[in-house]
C-alpha cells in the first residue's frame, strides 16, 4: 500500500510509461462485466486515469457502467505486472486477466432471470 507522501513524490517526478500492464478482475465477474472491462475504451481510459506511480498488487475499484434503473458496477481491478516502466501512458498496452473470485455480484438481476451473474 503506498503512502500519500509517496503519492505526492510520484506526481512531483517524472515517471516512465510502461510498456505492458497487466490487471486482473475476479472470476465472479458476470460475462457482461467481462465485456465491458476488456473494452479497448476502457484500457484508454486506464491509461488516461492511472498516471501515478502503478505498482504491482495496487487495488482499483472503478465504475464500469450503469445497468438498467440505474444499478453502478464497481469492479475491483488489481495490479498483477509493470513491464518497463512505472506508470500508464498513451502506449502503455494493458492486459487483463481472471484471478480467484471475490464474491462480488457481477451483473444485475433486472436484466436476468437467472440471477446476477448471468448476461
Amino acid at each position: 500500500m503506498t503512502t500519500q507522501s509517496e503519492d505526492a513524490t510520484d506526481r512531483r517526478t517524472e515517471l516512465a510509461p510502461a510498456d505492458r500492464v497487466v490487471v486482473s478482475y475476479p472470476e465472479d465477474l458476470s460475462e457482461w462485466g467481462r465485456f465491458q472491462v476488456e473494452k479497448d475504451s476502457f484500457a484508454a481510459y486506464l491509461r488516461k486515469t492511472k498516471t501515478d506511480r502503478v505498482r504491482q498488487g495496487d487495488v482499483w475499484e472503478e465504475f464500469v457502467g450503469v445497468g438498467c434503473c440505474g444499478s453502478a458496477l464497481d469492479v475491483p481491478l488489481r495490479v498483477e505486472r509493470v513491464e518497463g516502466g512505472e506508470t500508464l501512458g498513451p502506449d502503455t498496452a494493458v492486459a487483463f486477466e481472471v484471478r480467484e473470485a471475490c464474491g462480488m455480484q457481477g451483473g444485475w438481476n433486472v436484466q436476468s432471470a437467472s440471477g446476477p451473474n448471468e448476461v
